[in-house]
């Protein structure tokens, strides 16, 4: 079932639904169903599965000389997206990268994900690659989300790369993209950024899920802006709830977003990674609760494989 349906269908209620992220290439997936099965608690109708792009490694080839080859150290989203819809009876939702992949590759895992069932995507533009200030494509790629957008929704009516293929059966895709209530670290201005969002809902985007974000006034605003330039799809709040103090240093400077000085404070108080966690779930279930009186239509939480926070969080909002 598309993401839009299950939204339609809940009548109001806000549903609940996380996103994980693939094991590293060598690892196997018991450790993801691990913890997965606790947020079963939650009935989630649908899981998002995250996609890498490739990165350079250096590998030794004696004499001391070095050779630079591109690997992706975690594959697999389309095998997990489908083994979990098979365990567990829930939608699954691939991210599909445009850094990373031709317009050719795309065409092949969109026709993987029809065979596979899964009818729900989400396209983005994808980070640049380690070691590169800004993004570049692919060569044969695509520049920007929307174009990727456009590329998916062509191909759900039957209108391939190199063909056109009319089909009776209803081969069309619901797109979620990518939203930002503290504005795209590229982005000159948040009205800019808003306005690149609202390309990708004109391209095809069905629905919006935001960065992580600790601040709901901003996310509020966001909302705000949005609807005022004409964009009127469902959009999903995401949560992530501080786990380390690392955290203060990291999700700033790796996401590009503020964190309110209250939460710093708390944070800096605790004495373990333990007391850390503690104030995280703490400052996500009232983030939680204020989003839920708002009547957003699912609480997306970003897990980064781990669930024991989450269920915490969930058994005292759900």
């Amino acid at each position: 079932m598309k993401i839009t349906d299950h939204i339609k269908n809940a009548n109001g209620k806000t549903l609940f639904s996380f996103e994980i992220v693939p094991p590293q290439k060598g690892v196997g997936i018991a450790d993801l169903y691990k913890n997965i099965d606790p947020l079963m608690e939650f009935k989630p109708p649908f899981i998002d599965v995250t996609t890498s792009r490739e990165e350079y490694i250096f590998l030794e080839r004696g004499n001391g000389l070095m050779e630079r080859k591109i690997t992706r150290m975690r594959p697999g989203t389309l095998g997990i997206c489908s083994a979990i819809q098979n365990k567990y009876n829930v939608d699954t939702v691939p991210h599909v990268l445009c850094g990373g992949f031709t317009k050719e590759e795309t065409e092949y895992l969109l026709v993987d994900c029809m065979y596979l069932g899964i009818n729900n995507i989400v396209a983005l533009r994808g980070d640049a690659m380690k070691g590169e200030k800004y993004f570049e494509p692919t060569k044969g790629g695509h520049k920007y989300a929307s174009d990727l957008v456009k590329q998916i929704q062509d191909l759900g009516t039957g209108k391939y790369l190199h063909e056109e293929i009319l089909s009776e059966e209803n081969n069309s895709f619901c797109i979620g993209v990518a939203g930002y209530p503290e504005k795209h670290i590229e982005a000159p201005s948040m009205n800019y950024d808003l306005q690149m969002l609202k390309k990708k809902v004109e391209a095809g985007a069905d629905y919006i899920v935001t960065q992580m974000f600790f601040d709901n006034q901003k996310f509020f605003e966001f909302v705000k802006q949005a609807r005022e330039i004409g964009i009127d799809v469902p959009i999903i709040p995401g949560i992530k709830p501080i786990a380390t103090k690392t955290h203060l240093q990291m999700l700033p400077q790796v996401f590009k977003i503020d964190l309110p000085e209250a939460l710093i404070n708390e944070v800096l108080k605790c004495k373990t990674n333990n007391d850390v966690r503690e104030v995280g779930i703490e400052w996500a279930i009232n983030q939680s609760k204020e989003l839920l009186d708002f009547g957003i239509p699912v609480l997306h939480f970003y897990s980064m494989g781990k669930s024991d926070n989450i269920l915490k969080i969930g058994r005292e909002v759900f």
